[in-house]
C-alpha cells in the first residue's frame, strides 16, 4: 500500500474528516496519513484505542514515535496523559492498551536504525520563553530531524524553511497557510525546499512539527 508516499510534493490531510479503518486489533482503529507498506510500513497515523482495548506485545524493528492527543495511553513502562512526547527506537518493545480510551499520533519505521536514545517528555513542560508572540519545546534532535512542539499566540507568524522537509500536526486551534484554514488534527507535510508560512488565528495554536526528515524516507527494510 502507498498513501501521500510522493515525498517531493506537498500534502495536506484534515485528519478529522476521514472515516476510522480498523486494525487487526479489536477496539483499535486508524486514520491513515501517509504509508509506505502493509500491516510492517513506513507509516504516520491517528490511532484510536477504545475504552479498555490493547494491542499485543510486539516489538519497534524500526522505532516508534508518539503523541497523545487525548486520553491516557498505557503499557508495562507507565501511564502516557494527553501531551505526552514518546520515542521508542528500534528494538524497544511493549503491550499497550488504555483502560479509559485514547488518541494518539505515531509514526512508525521513520527512525535511525541504530538509535537506541529513548524517552518520554510532557510537551508543555519544555516550552521556551515567547519570541514575537512564538515559543517552542525542543522536543528531539539528532542529524537526521528536529522535533518541536510550537505555541503560537492569536495572530503570530511563524516562518521555518529548514531544509530536508517540513511536517506539522495541529494540536489546538487554527493556523492559515496559503489561504487553508488547518485546524485541529490538520496534517501537513512540505517537501525539501519549501517554506512553511503560518499565520495564528484569533484564539492561537499549539501544533507538533518536525524538519529534515524526507530525505531518509524509504520502505521498511524487513
Amino acid at each position: 500500500m502507498e498513501l501521500n508516499a510522493d515525498f517531493t510534493a506537498p500534502v495536506i490531510v484534515h485528519s478529522e474528516q476521514l472515516d476510522w479503518i480498523a486494525s487487526p486489533m479489536k477496539g483499535v482503529d486508524r486514520r491513515m496519513l501517509d504509508r509506505i507498506g502493509d500491516e510492517v510500513a513506513r507509516a504516520t497515523s491517528i490511532v484510536r484505542y477504545a475504552k479498555g482495548s490493547s494491542f499485543s506485545a510486539h516489538t519497534h524493528t524500526g522505532g516508534e514515535e508518539f503523541i497523545v492527543l487525548d486520553g491516557v495511553f498505557q503499557d508495562e513502562h507507565g501511564d502516557y496523559p494527553a501531551g505526552t512526547y514518546v520515542r521508542n527506537p528500534p528494538t524497544t518493545a511493549h503491550t499497550p492498551s488504555s483502560a479509559e480510551g485514547c488518541t494518539i499520533f505515531v509514526k512508525l519505521w521513520q527512525f535511525d536504525m541504530e538509535d537506541r536514545v529513548q524517552f518520554r517528555k510532557t510537551m508543555a513542560d519544555e516550552v521556551g520563553p515567547f519570541v514575537d508572540g512564538v515559543a517552542h519545546a525542543k522536543l528531539h534532535r539528532d542529524a537526521r530531524e528536529a522535533v518541536n512542539y510550537s505555541v503560537l499566540n492569536p495572530d503570530a507568524v511563524l516562518e521555518n524553511s529548514e531544509s530536508g522537509g517540513i511536517e506539522i500536526l495541529v494540536l489546538s486551534g487554527s493556523v492559515r497557510f496559503r489561504g487553508e484554514t488547518l485546524g485541529q488534527g490538520a496534517w501537513l507535510r512540505l517537501p525539501d525546499g519549501d517554506v512553511l508560512n503560518l499565520n495564528a488565528d484569533s484564539e492561537g495554536a499549539t501544533f507538533w512539527m518536525k524538519t529534515g526528515h524526507l530525505p531518509f524516507a524509504k520502505a521498511p527494510n524487513v
